[in-house]
């Protein structure tokens, strides 16, 4: 099989998720009301540390959950209830537009990267963090930038954004690289530590916290290419529910303009991470603070 096929059946493979989301029923219910109604709010987590993760002791935990376990009592205000149950619904990359439409989902509480294509199909809050795609490879294989990647093999989860950033540097800079795409961003990791492939394209923070994670890091490198610049993520909501857009917008807001911003930041990128033991050791980019300092949604 040429390696032009191998990239197209890989491309089709992950655009297959996002048809599935299309002809999900989906749910209409105002999501505010709904809240008030029940008295509970169903956020979605992923395995995506230190955005969002399970720790050792079953507690979801992460950057993201402390922003929306904060974002969920600034609700609770707004509605006058006396509590407001954070229901923690696991998802992945492929699922969470599904979750959303068919309500077992409110808002995904994780790092998913806001683009133009996406808005199409999922609402998305003020921005909580930037990144860049780069790529994992072992090191002693001293691969460093794009064109190094010409004629290997490359993974890429399912459902995330990198696929297509993956096959748009092999379509411009012809690299006839052979893209694989796997159900999670641990196997994706896995193959490369195992040698089944080259490199791992993802966003370069969760590339840092994987290798981080590992038994020896050095055995690792992350590219000097980039094959984006930094993007924004944002929470993800159901794309029609207006009302409860503008709520999370003005309550994330207020979280990200007070002081304890910089603290719950400090917490998970700047000392040992609760839940992982590591230190990702990344301060604040100009960029994020001047979008927390001003928080615009992206339309």
């Amino acid at each position: 099989m040429s390696r032009m096929v191998q990239t197209l059946f890989a491309v089709l493979a992950a655009i297959a998720p996002v048809a599935s989301d299309a002809v999900a029923e989906d749910f209409t219910q105002p999501t505010l009301e709904r809240i008030k109604e029940t008295g509970k709010i169903r956020v979605g987590y992923g395995v995506t540390a230190p955005f969002s993760f399970t720790a050792s002791d079953g507690q979801v935990i992460g950057y993201s959950i402390d922003l929306c376990n904060r974002l969920a009592e600034k609700l609770r205000l707004r509605l006058e209830m006396p509590a407001v149950e954070v229901v923690l619904v696991p998802r992945t990359p492929s699922n969470r537009v599904q979750l959303l439409n068919s309500g077992e989902m409110d808002i995904e509480c994780n790092a998913s990267t806001n683009t133009a294509e996406r808005r199409k199909s999922a609402a998305f809050s003020v921005s909580h963090f930037y990144s860049a795609t780069r790529y994992v490879s072992l090191a002693k294989n001293n691969l460093k930038t794009l064109n190094d990647l010409k004629g290997r093999s490359v993974s890429v989860a399912l459902g995330t954004v990198n696929v297509s950033d993956i096959t748009e540097a092999n379509r411009t800079k012809k690299l006839n690289v052979s893209v694989i795409p796997v159900d999670s961003l641990q196997a994706a990791f896995d193959m490369v530590t195992d040698g089944r492939v080259s490199a791992f394209a993802m966003d370069e923070v969760l590339l840092g916290t994987m290798i981080a994670r590992t038994k020896d890091p050095a055995e690792y490198s992350i590219s000097t290419d980039k094959l984006t610049d930094a993007q924004p993520f944002g929470f993800m909501m159901r794309v029609n529910d207006k009302p409860f857009v503008s709520a999370v917008n003005e309550a994330l807001t207020e979280i990200y303009k007070s002081p304890e911003m910089s603290e719950i930041y400090h917490r998970w990128f700047e000392t040992s991470a609760p839940g992982l033991g590591i230190n990702i050791d990344l301060p604040m980019s100009d960029m994020l603070k001047k979008a927390l300092a001003h928080p615009t949604p992206i339309e």
